[in-house]
């Protein structure tokens, strides 16, 4: 595994934006030849769209960048575990690798609940916890934050 934490710390900073944005602070971004070819994150308050997750937009920008449809020499990194949607969509462009920071017992679609990678014809290579307590701070004090403002 090549060292990640330059990408790893551009999808932080996704995050970061998010939570300025009032958005659930998951970031990505989609590296080919060690260049960061797309990024973003979470904008599903904003757009008023649950399908808007980072990963999601980050796919899409990739594709328009690089004029493909598959994404078979880039690496995403997301500060999250992807979700089953995410996962299917990982699988579907073709992406090389995926890194993720914070695991997601609970809504995590690659080492948790379904394991998409497991049933889908592409299988990407998989490495998971990278940054893992920062992101899960991250998350956490959001959530926190949150129902905090709530009561």
């Amino acid at each position: 595994m090549p060292n990640n934490s330059c990408f790893m710390n551009h999808a932080y900073e996704e995050a970061l934006s998010a939570i300025h944005a009032d958005e659930v602070p998951v970031g990505a971004v989609i590296v080919k030849n060690a260049k960061i070819i797309a990024r973003s994150h979470n904008s599903v308050e904003k757009n008023k769209n649950t399908l808007d997750h980072a990963e999601i937009l980050c796919i899409r920008a990739a594709c328009e960048k690089i004029n493909e449809k598959y994404l078979v020499d880039c690496d995403l990194y997301v500060t999250l575990e992807p979700c089953i949607m995410c996962a299917g969509a990982i699988a579907h462009s073709k992406l090389r690798r995926v890194y993720f920071g914070a695991y997601d017992p609970k809504g995590g679609g690659v080492e948790h609940t379904l394991q998409v990678f497991k049933q889908t014809l592409h299988k990407p290579e998989v490495y998971g916890g990278i940054y893992q307590e920062k992101c899960q701070v991250l998350l956490r004090d959001y959530f926190r934050t949150k129902r905090l403002l709530s009561n």
